[in-house]
């Protein structure tokens, strides 16, 4: 239940950061922003964050490598964070209130893991039957 709709928001922001896709401002764009809030090289960290946003994404939305892709998008998030600490609390300020409730989803699924309806299941269960052989 966690790990769909975290997946599709994290791929979501990834896709804005990386390809301009839902109002964006793809990687030229959020580098120079980047840069000027002092993550410096600009580019390099966009590309950074919309490829963990984005890739960790798809992997928690079906459930692979859920724990590191998890881990991941949870350190990605407490960069964002610490950019939007100052602002206090609540998002309608610009707070961290976001970046704080998909950072502990994250961690929640680092901890929890992917459950029974995920590749990482079907993975495992398949290698047990090959084991067991």
């Amino acid at each position: 239940m966690l790990r769909v709709p975290l997946g599709l928001i994290l791929a979501a922001h990834g896709a804005q950061k990386l390809f301009s896709w839902f109002g964006g401002y793809g990687l030229e764009g959020t580098g120079k922003w980047m840069a000027s809030i002092g993550f410096e090289p600009g580019y390099l960290m966009a590309l950074m964050a919309g490829s963990a946003e984005f890739f960790g994404g798809i992997a928690l939305l079906f459930g692979l490598l859920t724990r590191p892709a998890a881990v991941v998008t949870a350190f990605t998030m407490l960069m964002a964070i610490s950019v939007d600490f100052s602002h206090g609390f609540f998002v309608a300020n610009k707070g961290y209130e976001c970046g704080l409730i998909l950072a502990t989803a994250c961690l929640s699924l680092a901890f929890q893991g992917a459950g029974k309806f995920s590749v990482d299941h079907l993975l495992a269960s398949k290698f047990a039957d090959y084991k067991n052989r």
